[in-house]
């Protein structure tokens, strides 16, 4: 039986999460206006959350089960996230007050701690990105308590997106290349 050869999707979902992460995070960190957020709504809809999704799903494909979960857990958030915001604009659901928001904020630390812990049996690269994703998620949630959290938190959610693409592109280099240009 010939079986064929499936592509890396770590590199898509790596960069897909790394720059839907990156708008958000210039957002929080009030380096864009809040207004802005109407460009990270589709890149959270399709790139950050199909996009990952479907690398998640390839990831299941390749038996890679921490890529499978977390590409689409991940991608699952970020299509969550926009669809909240979106339906919060369209007036057809209320306002998440501080509370909820925290809560679910909250919630994605706790898998993404797990996950944190998964990574440091796979690779250091990895682990750049989880540690400060871990620390993103609890600021953010403490941020809806206090603006200078949140803007922490957006500056931490910068670094992780800058490790998630550092990621992204040691991969797609590595693989196309064939030897091992940026170390994971």
């Amino acid at each position: 039986m010939n079986e064929t050869k499936l592509a890396n999707p770590g590199a898509l979902g790596l960069g897909a999460f790394a720059l839907t992460t990156l708008l958000l995070s210039l957002v929080n960190a009030g380096i864009i206006a809040s207004e802005s957020i109407g460009m990270v709504l589709p890149m959270g809809l399709f790139y950050g959350g199909l996009a990952q999704l479907l690398a998640g799903m390839w990831e299941f494909k390749s038996g890679n089960t921490f890529g499978a979960t977390c590409f689409s857990s991940f991608g699952a958030f970020w299509i969550g996230l926009a669809t909240m915001v979106i339906l919060e604009e369209m007036e057809v659901i209320a306002t998440v007050p501080a509370a909820g928001l925290a809560a679910f904020l909250t919630a994605w630390g706790i898998f993404t701690l797990y996950a944190t812990v998964a990574s440091l049996k796979i690779s250091r690269g990895l682990v750049s990105v989880f540690v400060p994703l871990t620390l993103t998620f609890f600021l953010l949630a403490a941020g809806e308590y206090s603006h200078g959290f949140k803007l922490a938190g957006g500056y931490v959610g910068i670094i992780t997106a800058i490790a998630a693409w550092y990621c992204s592109a040691a991969i797609l280099l590595n693989e196309t290349s064939g030897r091992k240009i940026l170390p994971l």
